[in-house]
């Protein structure tokens, strides 16, 4: 062998580093993937509580109106 060439020791460690870094991304990937998941359904409770509420003073006008149109006639 060369004496420029890589020693297996070297290239063992290296290779534990990268494999040690992979994981770490994993878990990382796997964080991140369930904090977007639960915003995704923090979103879709969001929006059905604004329509229950829509629902609602939609409610509340046609009995406001209701009232207002019983007072005029």
């Amino acid at each position: 062998m060369s004496d420029d060439s890589p020693d297996l020791s070297l290239l063992a460690r290296q290779q534990r580093q990268l494999l040690s870094e992979m994981g770490t991304l994993r878990d990382d990937l796997a964080v991140l993937t369930a904090i977007a998941m639960r915003q995704d359904g923090t979103m879709a409770a969001l929006l059905t509580g604004v329509r229950a509420m829509h629902a609602q003073h939609s409610r509340l006008a046609n009995r406001v109106r209701d009232i207002e149109a019983h007072q005029d006639g």
